[in-house]
């Protein structure tokens, strides 16, 4: 354990971070697996509503550095073609 005062700010403020990112990615997951559920179950609106909170979320664990970039934008092509392609 950190004796200096700024060092257990630290590894608070730390701990704090991890569980932000934790629950963010968690949630990302979360939401790619419910809206791959809603395209096999045919449910297209709520698909479509999933798909939207999908992206917003992949975009901001790609601005906090959590997901690369490239990796968010095929997740969300992938994600997006089969969505288009529902009947």
């Amino acid at each position: 354990m950190a004796n200096i005062k700024s060092s257990k700010k630290a590894i608070k403020v730390i701990a704090k971070k991890t569980e932000n990112n934790h629950e963010l990615k968690a949630r990302v997951k979360n939401l790619i697996k419910d809206t791959e559920k809603a395209i096999v179950s045919d449910d297209k609106e709520k698909a479509n509503a999933l798909y939207k909170d999908v992206q917003k979320y992949l975009d901001q664990a790609v601005s906090k550095g959590l997901v690369k970039s490239n990796t968010a934008d095929r997740q969300k092509k992938r994600l997006s073609n089969k969505v288009k392609n529902m009947k």
